[in-house]
């Protein structure tokens, strides 16, 4: 569970993608080792991946709607849960010294519309493009069956240096 009000579901009854493919992060959005963290759960749904995030009232964006950078944070945290489901299914293993495979490279959002504070959204995501060294992903965050937010997501291969 989420401290502080937050919390996200979407279980259809077993372990999230986050939690079975990653659950020694502590990344604030969807690490679930993370004690003050979000805890993101995303479930694959056909092809596409799908969440539900519940913001607390600590997300407010001064205005009584979800703040901008937790939506950016639960759409980028959202689209990981893609590629990294992907990047399992291909067999492509993180490389020495990487704690994952892939890495955000960066993201556009557009935001369409105010999102309720403190009330379920819903998040869905999937590939648009995929190769052994970039994973193209397209998100959306709606509530109230309306698009709130829409991301584009790029991510790399992971190569430390």
């Amino acid at each position: 569970p989420c401290r502080r009000g937050a919390g996200v579901s979407a279980d259809p009854g077993g372990l999230s993608i986050q939690e079975s493919l990653y659950p020694g992060v502590t990344c604030f959005g969807c690490g679930h080792a993370n004690p003050d963290g979000f805890h993101l759960r995303s479930y694959r749904e056909g092809e596409r991946t799908v969440a539900e995030f519940t913001s607390g009232p600590e997300h407010d964006n001064g205005f009584g709607f979800l703040n901008g950078g937790i939506i950016a944070t639960v759409l980028d945290c959202h689209t990981a849960a893609v590629v990294l489901w992907e990047a399992a299914q291909r067999g492509w293993e993180a490389d020495p010294g990487a704690p994952i495979p892939f890495i955000t490279a960066g993201f556009e959002v557009r935001f369409l519309r105010p999102s309720p504070l403190a009330a379920p959204v819903q998040l869905t995501a999937e590939p648009v493009s995929i190769s052994e060294q970039e994973i193209v992903v397209s998100a959306e965050l709606s509530a109230d069956g309306k698009p709130r937010a829409t991301m584009t997501a790029t991510w790399l291969r992971f190569h430390p240096r």
